[in-house]
């Protein structure tokens, strides 16, 4: 047993997801989980599907007595968001999730835990396994590369899913009850520009931003983290002239940037002015981010000089390409007080080849804002010549707070926790509102323990929630008619 789940309760439900933290499973790579679900399913003797898609339907009979209650599907998704600290030599491919129990958390040592959605995948087995818990006929549902694109809710088969209620399982926060989400859509853009010799009176330089929390650009958008991305492209769009000679920003779609490096190369002359406008702008977002980025740094160094780099014009262009795009909130919901209703994600910065690559996300929970914003993202990207592409789009979950699902689980938390639940909508998006798009008639309701800083190297699980989750869940089925 792993010790930094001995003693805790439930105790199988723990350690099925100790088993899962040992198997890689980064989005795309789920074929190790895919097999350990199926060899959970032949020992416990249930049916087991998988569809086209690599997806894992697991079925379990009803109950003695429950045989006429109504299917109920839990879901949750295979894979997690792999993210690392700097100096970790962790391999995402081959090596198991390292788990650290500090208090009432479970984290990871130097990363991304996989808590969102591991801990879902293991109640969900935790419940399959128990012959004693009570419930109508049951089905669970294991995607493939949410984290990536929500591939596998894309590909479900509607033919083979029995349930017309579900229970999505990813949310991250005890007490609320997810009825509705935003969708998404992704703006990838790329710029080939025009690379020519560097004047022999340059230096080069390396502009470096880190130290920022980061975190889930659903989840924690709001709480207005710096993006790192944005930080050096504010601070070289303060220099006048500079060529770019590499560049490399953020690590997944759907996590907030918290580490950026370009370098770059200047006049000779321009050296004295160009420290003074970085530690210029340094001193600015410092006092900006003070408070959710307390250990924001921008750091500038030299570096080797190269005999070409991307003209400096267009170096210009692109760096204030990314300087307007949007990123962060973009409007409040004026519906449901205190959720976003629209962001944007400035994600993914790279340069390889000759070819820059930008990829920012944007969410909303009205479909013709989302469009609106990432065609705003779009132009600010073409506007220094880069051709950009929309993909990637979902759809939002409408929020219905008077179907029957909805009820049952708000009556099912206040019967077991002693007080109503919130009943809200997430920013977030989630698999829901895809699932119920391909299945017509699905009722769905998301809801999971406490977790924080997801999709970061900072990712950590409430303990104690996931115990009273847990029960929670297995109350809710033994109810649901």
């Amino acid at each position: 047993m792993n010790s930094a789940i001995k003693g805790l309760k439930p105790e199988n439900l723990w350690n099925y997801f100790s088993e899962l933290s040992q198997i890689p499973r980064e989005s795309g790579n789920e074929e190790g989980v895919r097999q350990f679900l199926l060899a959970f399913a032949k020992e416990h003797k249930l049916e087991t599907i998988v569809d086209a898609t690599g997806n894992v339907i697991i079925r379990k009979k009803a109950f003695p007595g429950f045989e006429n209650r109504p299917s109920v599907a839990l879901q949750g998704h295979m894979d997690m968001v792999c993210v690392k600290t700097p100096e970790s030599t962790h391999n995402f491919l081959t090596d198991p999730i390292e788990l650290v129990r500090d208090g009432d958390f479970l984290h990871a040592k130097d990363t991304s835990l996989g808590g969102d959605n591991g801990i879902a995948v293991a109640m969900a087995l935790d419940i399959l396994s128990d012959p004693s818990c009570k419930h109508g006929p049951l089905e669970a549902i294991f995607t493939v590369s949410e984290e990536t694109g929500l591939n596998g809710a894309f590909g479900i088969e509607a033919d083979l899913i029995q349930s017309r209620l579900l229970l999505n399982l990813d949310s991250e926060e005890e007490g609320v009850l997810y009825i509705g989400c935003a969708g998404g859509i992704e703006v990838d853009a790329k710029y080939a520009p025009e690379i020519v010799p560097i004047p022999k009176d340059y230096l080069a330089f390396t502009l470096s931003s880190g130290g920022m929390l980061g975190g889930h650009s659903g989840g924690e958008i709001h709480q207005q983290r710096a993006n790192a991305i944005k930080v050096v492209a504010r601070a070289l769009a303060q220099i006048e002239t500079k060529m770019i000679i590499s560049a490399q920003g953020g690590t997944k779609r759907n996590v907030i940037p918290s580490s950026c490096s370009i370098t770059f190369a200047a006049p000779k002359a321009d050296k004295s002015s160009i420290e003074s406008s970085i530690k210029n702008t340094y001193a600015q977002v410092s006092e900006e981010y003070a408070v959710s980025d307390p250990h924001l740094n921008l750091t500038l160094s030299s570096a080797d000089l190269p005999s070409h780099a991307v003209d400096a014009k267009q170096s210009e262009a692109f760096i204030r390409s990314l300087y307007i795009a949007p990123h962060g909130v973009d409007a409040m919901s004026m519906s449901i007080p205190g959720i976003v209703e629209t962001s944007s994600n400035l994600a993914i910065l790279r340069y390889n080849e000759g070819v820059f690559t930008v990829i920012s996300s944007h969410r909303s929970s009205i479909l013709s804002s989302r469009d609106d914003v990432a065609r705003r993202c779009a132009e600010a990207l073409k506007s220094c010549g880069a051709t950009v592409s929309f993909v990637g789009a979902y759809p939002s979950w409408k929020p219905d707070p008077s179907s029957a699902l909805t009820g049952f689980c708000a009556k099912a938390y206040e019967e077991y926790a002693g007080k109503k639940p919130v009943v809200t909508a997430i920013h977030a998006g989630l698999e829901c509102g895809i699932i119920n798009s391909k299945i017509p008639g699905m009722d769905s309701v998301s809801f999971g323990p406490d977790m924080f800083d997801v999709h970061s190297v900072k990712e950590r699980l409430s303990i104690s929630s996931v115990e009273r989750i847990s029960t929670f869940t297995r109350h809710l089925l033994s109810i649901i008619k």
